[in-house]
């Protein structure tokens, strides 16, 4: 991710001067614009070019990395016959969810430290001025909107014998649409906060606009909500080895 990223951020240099030339004409795009942010941040530029573009691509490809991670965690012990072996030894169930949702929050740590060291990188390779206080923000924003994601898929993989990659990776592409579509229909804009990249855009961050304090408070209650489900599902499921 952090690769593809870099490769998109270092071909600006070669398209800068043709960028100037239509960053207009897909201001004035209509919905498409509105959709991808190029109504409020110019292409032309790099930090505008990195938001609509990388960040675009970060976006969705961090939520279902996120998905990907989470939904086969504990099904897989089940469909893999692992559990023979796991739950003879004297390891509490409580323990394997602990361990597991560590290594969960630790390797989408670690996703977002590595793909931010590209991105700084590309930048820096450009030798154009990195926007620290906005890449910062932006990349912490889509670490929460990741462990979002990442919880819900979490409950899922609770709760079924065999792993559900499909609607995992089906609700983090769910939510990414949902959010370009609140962006485009007046009828869903009040309602965007209940989609994580509400407050991960990264549009929205470079361009400073306010982010949705509400979509935070609630994308961190439902983290704590699907550990809190995950644990009462899994401790009370009749396992299947």
């Amino acid at each position: 991710m952090g690769g593809l990223g870099l490769i998109c951020l270092l071909l600006y240099k070669s398209m800068e001067g043709s960028m100037l030339v239509i960053a207009d004409s897909f201001a004035s795009m209509g919905a498409f614009a509105d959709a991808f942010g190029m109504s409020t941040l110019s292409i032309g530029t790099v930090g505008g070019y990195f938001a609509t573009e990388i960040g675009t691509i970060h976006g969705l490809g961090s939520g279902m990395f996120a998905a990907c991670l989470a939904t086969p965690l504990l099904s897989k012990e089940e469909e893999a016959h692992t559990a023979d072996f796991t739950y003879t030894l004297p390891v509490s169930r409580q323990r394997v969810l602990h361990a597991k949702a560590l290594y969960m929050v630790c390797s989408l740590l670690l996703f977002t430290f590595v793909c931010f060291l590209f991105y700084l990188a590309g930048f820096l390779l450009l030798g154009e001025a990195v926007p620290y206080p906005e890449l910062i923000h932006f990349m912490c924003a889509q670490l929460l909107m990741d462990l979002v994601i990442a919880g819900i898929c979490y409950v899922i993989s609770a709760c079924t014998r065999k792993t559900k990659l499909g609607i995992g990776i089906g609700i983090a592409m769910f939510f990414y649409a949902y959010d370009l579509m609140s962006r485009i229909l007046p009828a869903l804009r009040k309602y965007k906060l209940f989609s994580p990249y509400s407050f991960a855009n990264a549009t929205d961050i470079f361009a400073h606009k306010k982010i949705p304090t509400a979509g935070i408070s609630l994308g961190i209650f439902v983290i704590l909500l699907s550990f809190l489900f995950s644990q009462i599902l899994y401790i009370r499921k009749d396992l299947s080895c």
